[in-house]
């Protein structure tokens, strides 16, 4: 009841929004509404049409749309993402995007799943209790599995939490399920929180999810150099808190995750033995991250809504690792082999909040495709920011964490240009990829975008030597790396949803590019294309 609006706050949504489209074009008389009331406006707006747009959309009577996001184009289209219920279920897998005209004419709809949703029951066979701890036995059973043979692996398990009954249809074949949190600790040191989906009649496994996305990695040091940090003063001290950036925030893991303060403003010395200098390196991070989407994409923080993310430093002991959890809304790092290494490197951070930024809107699965587009999505922004960040101690390039050393031989964990080059990443989709690990499989997506980006053959950019092959022998050439980011941003927030895989991102792409650039003969579709057929993405 709480979500319905009537038609009068319906129409005063639609009102703010078409006097935001206009303020541009006339001259201020008013003030103009904020980000933040367009967007509510048109939150408020998409969620006042949840009901007529299931009727529209044919959607069965126990069925209900739940606004979860929204877009507003600059000619007043719409693009309005919404979850599912089925009798007052999430959907797991049910999300779509409906594709509106600024009259509110449906275009086209985007869906998760395509088929009609129906169950016989929504009683259960099996208790909630029953399923949490069959969730909890099937965590255990990975402990003392080493993590490079099952990612889901933990040493150590804590409890599993309330098993919540939900429909799963992300496979394609609805049925009655339980989702079940379930946490721990990895072998590493690393916080679990596997959220376990489990048939609601067998108790069997239909998906396991870790909500603590890492990238593993080691740095042997500062990489931000000399930098402008925006503070709080708070009586004589200052902290290290951003209020331009959505008060976003830097705390010291080791003290409780207290937050940073300063008699003198002055902030670190660049040395990984001063607890201040990963801390400057963490907080410029979030700020440059922040920054590269709302210049580029005018989005305010990472969901969007002007809140901006914490970061914790020195986390854990010698922990060679780093990772965004949606749950604290935070970014976690820790020092590294030795406590003397902190993983703060700027591409880094990018990589792990776009993490944010992908649940936010299309929710990418965190296994099989999707997975990987998931790690791709946060590989293509995570070098974004780098490039926009632009440091002469970090100098842009298409490597990813070449600066954390986690190999202790100079090179790096991943390459865009020709991903196989690290000896575990696909440089093209082939039937099996979605049962490789996502860091793995997202080489395939890596691959396309330094190839729309850049084009094949062999180049040398700010210094780096690259030679980026194509499966099909062709010669791509490249349209730059700002609209290569421009279509896979607005493919991700408007076109894909938590299922989209390799084929279907294809198509996002592809719509993206038409939407943004001119039609489907302009040279940016016919470049995205051809980096897709380059990759064997046909």
């Amino acid at each position: 009841m709480k979500r319905k609006l009537t038609a009068g706050a319906v129409l005063s949504a639609t009102a703010l929004l078409a006097g935001a489209i206009q303020v541009a074009a006339a001259p201020a008389q008013a003030a103009a509404p904020s980000v933040a009331q367009q967007r509510d406006a048109l939150i408020a707006l998409a969620g006042g049409e949840a009901a007529p747009v299931a009727q529209a959309l044919a959607l069965g009577g126990q069925e209900k749309l739940v606004v979860k996001d929204a877009v507003l184009d600059a000619n007043g289209d719409r693009h309005l993402r919404y979850e599912r219920t089925l009798g007052g279920l999430p959907v797991l897998g049910g999300d779509l995007v409906v594709h509106q005209k600024a009259n509110g004419t449906i275009t086209s709809v985007d869906r998760a799943f395509d088929g009609r949703l129906s169950l016989p029951s929504l009683a259960p066979a099996l208790s909630a209790d029953k399923a949490a701890g069959q969730a909890l036995g099937a965590v255990r059973a990975t402990v003392g599995i080493a993590a490079d043979e099952d990612e889901a692996a933990i040493s150590r398990v804590d409890g599993a939490g309330t098993a919540q009954l939900v429909v799963w249809a992300a496979d394609g074949s609805p049925r009655l399920a339980y989702r079940t949190v379930v946490t721990g600790e990895r072998a590493d040191g690393t916080p679990s929180s596997q959220q376990l989906v489990t048939d609601a009649a067998t108790g069997a496994v239909l998906s396991t999810h870790e909500e603590f996305q890492t990238a593993t990695g080691s740095g042997k040091g500062v990489h931000v150099g000399s930098v402008t940090l925006t503070t709080t003063q708070s009586g004589s001290t200052y902290q290290l808190k951003d209020a331009t950036r959505g008060n976003q925030w830097t705390g010291n893991a080791a003290s409780g995750n207290a937050l940073y303060t300063d008699a003198d403003n002055v902030w670190g010395n660049g040395l990984a033995s001063n607890t201040q200098s990963a801390a400057v390196d963490a907080q410029y991070g979030a700020g440059a991250t922040w920054d590269f989407y709302k210049n580029t994409f005018g989005r305010n923080g990472i969901k969007n809504n002007g809140v901006g993310a914490s970061s914790r430093v020195h986390y854990g002991n010698a922990y060679v690792n780093a990772f965004w959890n949606d749950s604290c809304f935070c970014m976690t790092y820790g020092d590294g082999s030795g406590n003397s290494n902190p993983l703060t490197a700027i591409d880094v951070a990018g990589h792990e909040m776009t993490h944010g930024v992908t649940s936010a809107t299309a929710g990418l699965v965190y296994s099989g495709e999707s997975g990987g587009l998931n790690e791709a999505t946060s590989d293509i922004f995570g070098t974004m920011v780098e490039w926009y960040a632009n440091l002469p101690g970090d100098v842009p390039d298409y490597l990813i964490g070449e600066k954390i050393n986690i190999f202790g031989n100079g090179k790096p964990l991943r390459y865009m240009d020709k991903p196989s080059k690290d000896g575990s990443s696909k440089d093209a989709w082939y039937s099996g990829v979605g049962n490789v690990d996502v860091h793995y499989s997202s080489g395939v997506a890596n691959h396309f975008f330094y190839l729309l980006a850049e084009g094949s053959g062999a180049k040398t950019i700010n210094g780096v030597s690259y030679n980026s092959p194509t499966s099909n022998g062709s010669t791509v050439t490249g349209i730059g790396r700002n609209k290569a980011a421009a279509i896979w941003y607005r493919a991700l927030t408007v076109y894909m949803t938590s299922t989209t895989n390799y084929k279907a991102a294809r198509t996002a792409t592809l719509k993206a590019a038409s939407d943004l650039y001119g039609g489907t003969g302009s040279t940016e579709y016919k470049a995205v294309a051809a980096a897709w057929s380059a990759v064997n993405v046909n």
